[in-house]
């Protein structure tokens, strides 16, 4: 059994931190990090893949 996201609730691939100013326990999926993104962060977010 995966660990579950703590805002969506759904099973999660990969878990990421969510950001202290966001007031959330747990980690979360990356569908709901990139929400909390732009929520709190307003403008464009682009991912770099370094690699």
């Amino acid at each position: 059994m995966r660990p579950k996201c703590a805002r969506c609730g759904k099973e999660m691939q990969q878990r990421y931190v969510p950001m202290k100013e966001w007031g959330m326990e747990g980690p979360v999926c990356g569908a709901c990090y990139s929400a909390g993104l732009d929520e709190h962060y307003p403008g464009d977010h682009v991912r770099i893949n370094r690699g």
